[in-house]
């Protein structure tokens, strides 16, 4: 069994001395593996990301990491960009402090930036902005990767090549992939690890267990979960797929009571 690169014990999260935003939250991280974070709006999942990143301080509970200068790629939601900075792409990956030539043509090719590596980083589309800037993120070689909402605005056709590039970026760095999904019917194909938040963790395991979850019904509605298992269901009878054995809680399920 591998040993997690980073945990989260008994994390609580408090605002204004009464507002709960997290509440007991408990999990690891794995070399190798991608873990995707869903859940409703409000339903804590920047905070719990902030808090990974060291970006906020919990309440209470710890953080624990494999060694201290663990080395963390993040992507957030949104970009804000100084528009007096002339940068253009190939500019903005050979500023990488861990620079070099062969990580560098591996990124171009597999973010597909080679007709846009002249091009500045206003000019950019959502969609090759987020390229860009995913390859900024590997040219340190992480070792967990953080992605907040990957694949927002962009096409089905993008965000499928999106997932296919994770995969190939998990097997290349044999690193972690952390990320936070609103993409329900992609989570189920392209993840290994799912921990579905709403101020506290109320399930979480491999991603055809999560769907037949009442709690997941109960968060995004009996329609959707009942799709999402019958596109597992297609799914698994398509592909060879290994289920993880070092997770050490594949629960489902919580009291509400």
């Amino acid at each position: 069994m591998s040993q997690p690169l980073i945990s989260l014990v008994d994390i609580n999260f408090i605002v204004n001395e009464r507002k709960t935003i997290l509440s007991d939250i408990n999990f690891s991280i794995y070399p190798n593996t991608v873990t995707t974070i869903v859940g409703p709006n409000g339903g804590g999942k920047s905070s719990l990301l902030k808090i990974l990143l060291g970006l906020v301080k919990p309440t209470s509970g710890q953080i624990n990491k494999s060694k201290s200068d663990l080395r963390i790629g993040y992507l957030p939601q949104k970009l804000n960009l100084d528009q007096s900075v002339p940068l253009n792409v190939e500019q903005l990956l050979k500023l990488s402090p861990r620079f070099n030539q062969e990580n560098y043509q591996w990124l171009v090719e597999n973010c597909e930036l080679t007709k846009i590596l002249n091009t500045s980083i206003h000019q950019l589309s959502g969609g090759e902005r987020q390229r860009a800037f995913l390859a900024r993120c590997l040219m340190n070689e992480p070792e967990l990767l953080v992605l907040d909402e990957p694949a927002q605005g962009v096409d089905i056709q993008r965000q499928a090549n999106l997932y296919r590039l994770i995969q190939k970026i998990k097997q290349r760095y044999n690193c972690a992939v952390l990320l936070v999904s609103h993409d329900l019917m992609l989570v189920v194909r392209n993840t290994d690890h799912v921990i579905c938040l709403n101020q506290h963790i109320c399930c979480e395991g491999q991603p055809e267990n999560i769907a037949h979850n009442p709690e997941f019904s109960n968060i995004f509605g009996h329609v959707i979960a009942k799709n999402i298992q019958d596109a597992f269901a297609v799914y698994s009878h398509n592909s060879v797929h290994h289920h993880l054995k070092h997770h050490p809680s594949n629960h489902c399920g919580c009291d509400h009571s």
